[in-house]
């Protein structure tokens, strides 16, 4: 029974000290993006517009962009770690699952959104506005790059002209 327990706090401990490893990786700007997207969950910025999220979170952090659809770094998720904070646009893209008998289509034409939460590599929940399940109003829900069949998807790491700091 000792072993087991000290297997368990050895073990939370471990899972602890991982999280918080990867929670101080998060770049600071990404940091304070991720912080404005909380105090707007549920309400409507701006027009409502997907674009108006990441222009006053951009705006808010005085990230460096080129104030259209280029949100800072281009990374790729693939070979790049994805974190909190970074920036998503996409392009033409037509996402699909199946749960049980029923499939599911998402089509995303030019849309814009905020990665929320890393689940894991490849899995985000994003927050956006402009869509289907939460209107004109900031929503919290998964993508699963895995479900991608069509269009283009750009990653950003938002950044900030040291010069001006």
């Amino acid at each position: 029974m000792k072993n087991i327990k000290t297997l368990t706090i050895l073990i939370s401990a471990l899972l602890f000290t991982g999280t918080c490893y990867a929670q101080n990786k998060i770049p600071v700007l990404n940091k304070e993006i991720v912080k404005y997207v909380k105090t707007v969950k549920g309400k409507k910025v701006d027009r409502g517009e997907c674009w108006d999220l990441a222009y006053q979170a951009l705006t808010k952090v005085e990230a460096d962009w080129d104030m259209a659809y280029v949100y800072g770094n281009l990374i790729d998720p693939s070979k790049d770690e994805v974190f909190p904070g970074d920036l998503i646009q996409f392009e033409n893209v037509k996402t699909q699952y199946t749960e049980g008998n029923t499939t599911y289509t998402s089509i995303m034409t030019h849309h814009t959104a905020i990665v929320y939460k890393v689940l894991e590599k490849g899995i985000y929940e994003i927050a956006h506005q402009n869509t289907e399940f939460s209107g004109r109003k900031v929503g919290v829900n998964v993508l699963n790059l895995n479900q991608i069949i069509q269009g283009d998807i750009y990653f950003y790491r938002p950044t900030k002209n040291r010069v001006n700091e």
